[in-house]
């Protein structure tokens, strides 16, 4: 046993204590494989089995108890505390989870690293598109202000950290997304990091928009004109490529 497999188990034994074990049967007949008797056996001060005898009505309830528990935790994940939100375009809450939602053009606080040239402060933003999991999100740009539809053509979202498939660095930011957070926090946490980090330099040097970026974002915090949307690059993407 390697040295952290033995401080893993150390850590383990030192937390947690074996108070119960079960055997189960099952019958195998022509007639009945259905049937199943569960034996339960308590544990020792050694760590034996000791004490063995039918699982008892309470046992079978504290056990039914941890398991329905469990389920609970489990589809919580991006379950929605009310009435789903109009922006929300698919949920798949299933093994990882994800989320694809839209937000509306929109004025917003914007940072960027000193080495940019460009002030931080308030920008107007185009529509946007946002898919995420607990760990990772990806964005891109509307043109106009109507919710997408399943062949709407998704834009570049044109902001730096983004790669050209629509997926964010979020740099040193730390992401706390946990498995239980409903869908509208999850949607609220991930627009709040994205808004709340500094934007620092281009993916790949790829620019995302036809124009100079930097002299981009310098007029959009220095004026209050509306996004120019003529000035998106179009993806290969639509929106129904991200329910996948």
């Amino acid at each position: 046993m390697n040295s952290t497999m033995k401080n893993l188990t150390d850590n383990f034994s030192h937390l947690y204590q074996p108070v119960k074990t079960l055997l189960i049967y099952t019958k195998h007949t022509e007639e009945d494989t259905t049937s199943v008797y569960v034996e339960s056996y308590d544990i020792g001060k050694l760590g034996n089995p000791i004490n063995a005898h039918p699982l008892t009505v309470k046992e079978m309830l504290g056990l039914s108890a941890i398991f329905q528990s469990a389920q609970e935790f489990k589809t919580n994940f991006l379950r929605c505390r009310g009435v789903m939100p109009n922006k929300v375009l698919y949920v798949n809450p299933e093994q990882a989870g994800y989320a694809v939602w839209y937000t509306p053009p929109q004025e917003v606080p914007l940072y960027f690293a000193n080495a940019l040239g460009i002030k931080s402060g308030k920008g107007k933003v185009p529509a946007m598109v946002w898919k995420a999991g607990r760990e990772e999100l990806c964005v891109y740009a509307l043109k106009g202000h109507r919710k997408p539809v399943a062949n709407t053509v998704l834009h570049h979202a044109p902001f730096f950290n983004v790669a050209t498939d629509g997926k964010v660095c979020m740099g040193t930011v730390r992401i706390n997304i946990g498995q239980e957070t409903r869908l509208e926090e999850f949607t609220a946490l991930w627009e709040k990091y994205f808004w709340n980090s500094y934007f620092s330099h281009l993916m790949g040097e790829f620019n995302p928009v036809t124009e100079n970026i930097v002299q981009l974002w310098q007029q959009q915090v220095a004026t209050d004109r509306v996004f120019p949307c003529q000035l998106l690059k179009p993806t290969r993407y639509t929106l129904k490529n991200l329910f996948v």
